[in-house]
């Protein structure tokens, strides 16, 4: 085969056409690459739903993040900030969240709610502005996984029921036996607290179990305040009757009545309500994974 020297027309004229044509079809493509994809009905709807949805808890994502990250870095000036609070309620209720160790807790669960909001939100809502099929993807699997978790979590509780209730009830009692203190209070503490004082339950048994803690017994006395039949704001833990936290009787505290058990009950009473609830959750998650994966399809039709 012959060659064409460098330096003749021939070849000159060859490059000069080729270099053309590869502008030209690099002017088209880039122009195609970059106009906004035509949508039917059913598209912009998909669009347009994950646009609001995810807008809607990337914001709250963001807030709850924000919040975190503030209590983390300058847990003073969050205090500092709860005693304006002029509802004489809430302001009590921020007091026992305020106290140095559950604070701390507070702020690393507030950071790991908001930075998993934050991203799944982030994923959904700019992918679907930006019709990213990458975005859009990870977004459906991300979904499609906590799905696919929560039925099989409730599959295994509903086959092997016996198991797992006694498995519930044996980490339910470690978090007692290993956190629940008499004087300085942390997250598993006060959580406790506001679920026995609500509820009108004492333990997950009974009071008994508060023996098996350390840090409970240091206080001496038999069973918590948030197990005695309380006056005025429950938030408050003041016992109707001061002789209740040495010596508990059936009138004066609930310390026999096990809040494992009272729980199944108010699920039980309220059973239509709870699979309602189930269900409904399981369905916009679904409806996220639908709507991620149609528009992702169209956007992969329209490049082909």
């Amino acid at each position: 085969m012959q060659k064409i020297p460098f330096n003749t027309p021939d070849f000159s004229s060859a490059y000069s056409r080729r270099s053309i044509l590869m502008k030209d079809y690099n002017r088209l493509h880039g122009k195609r690459r970059h106009q906004e994809m035509p949508y039917d009905c059913g598209t912009s709807l998909a669009k347009y739903l994950l646009c609001l949805f995810n807008f809607v808890f990337f914001g709250f994502g963001t807030v709850v993040l924000g919040i975190g990250i503030w209590i983390a870095s300058d847990k003073h000036s969050f205090i500092q900030f709860t005693k304006l609070i002029d509802n004489e309620e809430l302001r009590i209720q921020f007091q026992q969240i305020t106290q140095p160790t559950v604070i701390e807790q507070a702020a690393y669960i507030l950071i790991a709610a908001g930075a998993f909001m934050f991203l799944v939100s982030f994923l959904g809502y700019c992918g679907a502005l930006r019709e990213s099929r990458c975005l859009l993807t990870c977004y459906g699997v991300f979904l499609l996984i906590i799905l696919l978790m929560e039925i099989t979590a409730g599959g295994l509780a509903a086959a092997y029921r016996s198991e797992a209730e006694k498995e519930t009830r044996v980490f339910l009692k470690s978090t007692i036996s290993k956190y629940y203190a008499a004087k300085e209070k942390d997250a598993v503490t006060l959580m406790w607290d506001y679920i026995m004082a609500n509820m009108k339950c004492c333990g997950v048994d009974s009071y008994e179990d508060f023996s098996e803690s350390k840090k409970w017994i240091e206080g001496g006395k038999k069973v918590p305040d948030a197990c005695c039949v309380l006056e005025g704001d429950v938030a408050k833990f003041k016992p109707m009757s001061e002789m209740c936290p040495d010596v508990p009787t059936d009138i004066n505290s609930y310390w026999k009545k096990g809040c494992y058990d009272t729980f199944v009950q108010l699920i039980m009473e309220n059973i239509n309500i709870a699979i309602g609830i189930g269900i409904g959750i399981g369905l916009v998650q679904l409806l996220g994974i639908i709507l991620a994966f149609c528009l992702c399809r169209s956007i992969n039709g329209y490049i082909k």
